[in-house]
């Protein structure tokens, strides 16, 4: 008789076997978890993008469609604080025009538009120009 068959059980085998599958499945599930939660993560991370760039463009667009309205407006008026007013609007004009819409991990897009909001606010009241915030899920402008 060999001396190691003598010295090994067939329990030993099986057991062995039974812990290597557990190790082999949980190693799988891992993998297989960790690929789909960085796919559902990545369409998540899209999506998430797509609706708060949108909301971003759609103010930055309402501040400039509302400094070049204005522009027009002033244009044939005879007002003595025309030329301040004038120098705001162009002022958001430029803030429009070099808003940083290709770059969304720009770490100043923050400051820029919170910048334009201050300025869009100066105008307002320069122009004498109520305008109307409001925080809805309605369909119009809300900042």
């Amino acid at each position: 008789m060999n001396s190691a068959a003598v010295h090994s059980r067939p329990d030993d085998d099986l057991f062995d076997s039974i812990l290597l599958a557990d190790d082999e499945f949980r190693g799988k599930g891992y993998r297989e978890g960790f690929i789909e939660g960085g796919q559902l993560g990545e369409t998540e991370g899209q999506r998430y993008g797509l609706a708060n760039g949108a909301k971003i463009g759609s103010e930055v667009s309402f501040y400039k469609g509302f400094a070049i309205t204005w522009k027009y407006l002033l244009q044939n008026n005879e007002d003595v604080k025309k030329g301040k007013k004038l120098k705001a609007l162009n002022s958001i004009l430029e803030m429009a025009h070099s808003f940083p819409y290709e770059d969304p991990t720009n770490e100043g897009l923050q400051g820029d538009l919170e910048k334009m909001r201050a300025k869009f606010k100066q105008i307002c009241s320069l122009l004498n120009v109520q305008p109307n915030f409001h925080k809805e899920k309605t369909a119009g402008m809300s900042f």
